[in-house]
């Protein structure tokens, strides 16, 4: 099984899905690191992911090349009576290139910064997506595969309470039990019929959610118990809390999204500042426009190049516009402390509740050990003619309710433990290993 992992591992990154398919095909089943890392690249989170930073990378690109000069070719010709007017703020002409550019603006490069900014930001939720998608995948897994090994039991449970309603009709028919025995017979096999059904339409929508995850068909989503690597422990002494308000990809977010509103406050505030902008002309004029008729000199070719300065002197809504970019600023340094208050509390709760989940399952494994030794004491009983087929049918399903108590604390306990893994950024190395890293 271990050569399996190894051979999908590689083939995930030279190759397309078609060799895991070809892997399920052949019925072997669905490796844990195989699911996360086809999770990784067909999920509709790691599209969005790739989306947002394609966009927002735009954004820093077009936000820069503002500072490069931009050309413009065209003309304006038109029909003149009179004196030449101008066509859009332009001398009509046969052929004309417009150059502008800016030179220095100092807004211009806190509005770049702020760009930069957000994309850092994005970059921080995209890790969130990833970690998102990681621990989704994994905790569907596991719980489908815990959700198999129960239906394995509800099927033993099945076949033996079939066979105790069998025991119990003939004895009714030879008088030995009443009728009420036999309708508790049948309740037993009607509620082993629903325990089936309800962890069969549970295995299914999990079954489901991989397959949109991951993109293989439903019938190839085939969990593997022995390709699950083992949870860490988790000490209950060290401060998780802190840890992660420092480090979480949201908290990170959080910051970079309140620089970039610092940025932009900045230069908002900049826009009062002066500007100087590249100009310049060249236009092809048509003595048709009656040029040399109301200039003293007619030139077909002209050319203008210079610079633009502006010194804004006075604009209330420049003004008031850097205003609001200022709270907006302010909002946000206080939206990163409640994120990073909220981090802390979270990954707190769920450190605790490691502890508490633990113990019960601790509590839940040795009812289980319990019952069972009392189902195998109920056994022996019975052969050696000292109890009753009831007392052993009873014991049985005792047996079976703390079987499924203890697969059900498992998965509570597997649960708030890949969560805490999400929460401290050890999640990945955990479901992929450090050869990723």
């Amino acid at each position: 099984m271990k050569l399996y992992v190894r051979v999908t591992a590689a083939a995930l990154c030279l190759l397309s899905c078609s060799l895991p398919l070809l892997a399920q095909d052949q019925g072997k089943p669905l490796a844990f690191r195989a699911a996360i890392e086809l999770a990784l690249r067909n999920s509709a989170g790691t599209s969005l992911s790739r989306a947002e930073l394609e966009r927002v990378r735009a954004t820093v690109t077009q936000t820069r090349n503002l500072f490069l000069p931009q050309v413009t070719v065209g003309s304006a010709l038109g029909y003149s009576h009179g004196f030449p007017l101008t066509l859009e703020g332009s001398a009509p002409s046969l052929f004309n290139v417009n150059i502008q550019g800016l030179l220095l603006n100092a807004a211009q490069r806190d509005y770049l910064r702020a760009a930069k900014s957000e994309s850092d930001a994005t970059v921080a939720q995209n890790d969130e997506r990833r970690g998102t998608v990681i621990m989704e995948t994994a905790i569907a897994y596991v719980q489908l595969d815990l959700l198999e090994s129960s239906l394995s039991v509800h099927s033993q449970q099945q076949v033996a309470v079939a066979k105790y309603q069998d025991i119990i009709t003939q004895r009714v028919q030879a008088g030995l039990d009443s009728q009420t025995e036999l309708t508790r017979a049948k309740l037993a096999v009607a509620r082993t019929r629903l325990e089936i059904a309800q962890t069969q339409a549970a295995a299914d929508e999990l079954r489901h959610r991989l397959a949109q995850l991951t993109g293989l068909p439903e019938s190839a989503i085939r969990p593997s118990t022995e390709t699950i690597p083992p949870l860490p422990a988790v000490s209950q002494d060290e401060n998780l809390a802190a840890l992660v308000a420092e480090k979480d990809p949201s908290v990170k977010a959080a910051e970079q999204a309140a620089r970039a509103k610092e940025f932009r406050a900045t230069a908002e505030h900049k826009q009062l500042y002066p500007t100087v902008d590249l100009a310049g002309q060249y236009a092809l004029l048509a003595r048709y426009n009656n040029y040399d008729q109301f200039f003293k000199t007619f030139e077909r070719n002209n050319l203008s190049i210079g610079v633009v300065l502006r010194f804004p002197v006075f604009s209330a809504p420049l003004r008031a516009a850097a205003n609001v970019a200022r709270a907006d600023a302010d909002k946000a340094r206080e939206e990163v402390r409640s994120v990073k208050e909220r981090v802390s509390a979270e990954t707190l709760k769920i450190q605790r509740s490691v502890q508490e989940l633990s113990a019960a399952r601790d509590v839940a494994m040795l009812e289980h050990q319990l019952a069972l030794a009392d189902m195998e004491g109920a056994q022996a009983k019975v052969e050696s003619g000292t109890a009753s087929i009831k007392d052993e049918q009873n014991a049985r399903a005792a047996e079976q309710q703390r079987y499924a108590a203890y697969l059900n604390s498992t998965f509570d306990l597997d649960k708030v433990q890949i969560q805490l893994l999400r929460q401290t950024g050890q999640l990945e190395t955990w479901a992929l290993g450090p050869a990723q890293h």
